[in-house]
């Protein structure tokens, strides 16, 4: 019910604020101003002349007779940790802390990995950003910070007030998780929150502007903070080396100048290299960034969900959240994401269908049984399992993702390639319940794209994936199949700057005579010494399959010398199988040539994470 000058003693200004603080509180805090209002009525009738003045942020519920002790300075110190794997929460950290720093807080910003836990116990305002990876994990640079948190040589942390922006993926089981975990075991350890968290999908700019919002009215201790526009909260992230008005939210289309094939005749896999023009954007890069592309979904899938609907392709929808309009087959191609099914989807989708079997497989005891149905179907599986359907098209769309790009590894360098990005995507095709499957993005670049096209893209910046600042340290690069994009890029820029520095490169793929991937790069740049050495794993050429982790171990001895030499490793590819075997084996190296238990092998490494001089881009 609204509070009205009519039904209560305030005035119409006390009303407008009331009114605006009061849906906004959760049930705690209504108990703790309750308890407030208790105190100053008592503290009154025992000396009038007391006052009782409010603390900055919302407390956890206190007895009347503690609320009185309740009235803490205000801290304008602010700590920002982020624990990031491609970039975006350090993107957005940047970005939070200039907007803190407008507001006239001291801000100190930091990677998980780099904060000193000691100094924990000291902080009174702590925010932290985290993305989640793999099944659940928390990124390279966040895993130390979490292993602490979650020790027994976490502290209490009854003065810490904190709060959590959570970036994940809703197609994955484990959303969040990292976010989620930082979130409860702080509440754990006694800290406050300032503001709930935030758990952002994919299209996370206006949830990014919500949080920063409430953020900044907890820390100020009002309500009447400037609106905050998602746009100017997440420019920082979208700033490429050199200024540029293409972003990503902004792409620019850049024509295609190439697109090959790499892998030879008889191969049962096909790679496509794309070299783009980057002519005009003013849009740079280093090695080691990423590329964003953003696809079409496949016409034959359009075409089918629209039949199987029974709706009109040329009927107006809306194609985003701006109010923007235009036909449902623009909308399903280039607008919205139909191939992945996720839990809030099916969700929102329940009550639009009129058989009942959707809700059904959302019931709390049916939570396996739902994760494998989403696992390989799309929307069309939904739409033909369980209609029929009471939904017009304007709004079926509206309960759609919006079609998010694609990030792939640069495989090129800026100064060797002006005006150009290349990069490298692997065409993906499958059976899954009875229909052919199709990369979105994979098989777009394959089937669809000819030289003279154009692609939405932008840069992404990956501050977590860089060469050396020195160009005479040694690098150990380990990409096999389309892992290896990036070390073209990192050799590419090793030439053009002459450095000095030895490189090795571990490559693995099925065929060594079809799938070589930039076979005759990698010769030429052993012959010219650009590359010192290279060790190649053809999985499918001999009878027992061998892979890079086989190599890594093959070469154990020199492997070691080179890491006591100050070599920085580099790992690129799969992270469910490829990343954690590589990493076993480099444990493994570590173990038997430094003579070193398993424990101060795994610290060896761990320690090589923190001076990044093992950095990994895997996915």
């Amino acid at each position: 019910m609204q509070l009205q000058v009519t039904n209560s003693p305030f005035n119409e200004s006390q009303i407008e604020l009331l009114n605006r603080l009061l849906p906004t509180l959760t049930e705690a805090q209504r108990n703790w101003i309750s308890g407030y209002f208790s105190a100053i009525s008592t503290a009154a009738a025992q000396a009038p002349a007391a006052v009782l003045p409010l603390a900055v942020a919302p407390q956890a519920p206190q007895a009347p007779e503690a609320a009185a002790a309740l009235s803490p300075p205000v801290s304008r110190e602010v700590t920002v940790l982020f624990g990031s794997q491609t970039g975006n929460c350090q993107r957005l950290a940047a970005s939070l802390s200039r907007r803190l720093e407008e507001q006239g807080f001291q801000v100190t910003v930091s990677a998980m990995n780099q904060f000193k836990t000691n100094g924990l116990k000291k902080v009174e305002n702590l925010l932290i950003l985290a993305s989640t990876h793999g099944e659940g994990e928390p990124p390279d640079n966040a895993k130390a910070f979490h292993e602490f948190l979650y020790s027994k040589r976490a502290p209490q942390l009854e003065s810490l007030r904190f709060s959590v922006l959570a970036l994940g993926d809703t197609s994955y089981e484990f959303f969040c998780q990292t976010g989620k975990d930082f979130d409860q075991r702080l509440e754990e350890l006694g800290a406050q929150r300032l503001s709930p968290r935030v758990d952002c999908d994919l299209d996370y700019d206006e949830q990014v502007a919500e949080w920063v919002q409430n953020v900044i009215q907890a820390l100020n201790g009002r309500l009447d903070a400037p609106e905050i526009a998602a746009e100017a909260v997440v420019a920082a992230e979208d700033t490429g080396i050199k200024e540029s008005v293409y972003t990503r939210n902004n792409p620019f289309r850049a024509e295609v100048l190439e697109n090959l094939n790499l892998n030879g005749r008889g191969s049962d896999r096909e790679t496509r290299h794309l070299e783009l023009s980057l002519e005009g954007s003013g849009l740079a890069f280093e090695p080691g960034d990423s590329l964003g592309v953003y696809p079409e979904n496949h016409p034959e899938l359009v075409g089918a969900i629209i039949q199987a609907m029974g709706w009109n392709a040329d009927e107006a929808v809306p194609l985003n959240k701006k109010g923007e309009e235009g036909s449902l087959h623009d909308a399903l191609s280039h607008h919205y994401e139909i191939t992945v099914l996720t839990k809030p989807l099916l969700e929102q989708a329940a009550p639009l269908s009129s058989n009942g079997k959707l809700s059904e497989l959302l019931a709390p005891e049916r939570q396996q049984e739902l994760k494998d149905y989403i696992q390989g179907r799309d929307l069309l599986d939904l739409i033909q399992d369980f209609g029929p359907w009471q939904a017009s098209a304007r709004s079926f769309v509206t309960i759609l993702r919006k079609l998010p790009a694609r990030l792939y590894s640069i495989s090129s360098s800026n100064k060797a390639n002006p005006d150009e990005v290349h990069f490298t995507v692997r065409a993906v095709r499958y059976q899954a319940h009875g229909r052919e499957r199709f990369g979105v993005c994979s098989v777009h670049c394959a089937e669809r794209v000819e030289a003279g096209d154009t692609l939405p893209i932008y840069i992404q910046q990956n501050p977590n994936f860089k060469l050396p600042a020195n160009p005479a340290a040694p690098i150990i690069m380990i990409g096999p199949g389309t892992g290896v994009a990036p070390f073209r890029s990192f050799l590419e820029e090793r030439e053009e700057l002459g450095a000095d520095g030895k490189t090795w490169l571990f490559y693995g793929d099925r065929h060594f005579v079809t799938d070589f991937l930039y076979q005759t790069d990698w010769q030429r740049m052993l012959k010219e010494g650009v590359l010192t050495k290279l060790d190649v794993a053809f999985s499918r050429d001999t009878e027992e399959k061998v892979y890079v982790q086989h190599r890594i171990l093959e070469k154990s001895k020199e492997l070691y010398e080179w890491l006591q030499a100050g070599a920085h490793i580099y790992v690129c590819g799969d992270e469910k199988h490829m990343a954690h075997d590589v990493h076993a084996a480099l444990v493994t190296v570590i173990q038997e040539e430094g003579g070193m238990s398993p424990e101060e092998a795994s610290a060896y490494l761990e320690n090589l994470q923190q001076e990044q001089r093992y950095q990994r881009d895997v996915y």
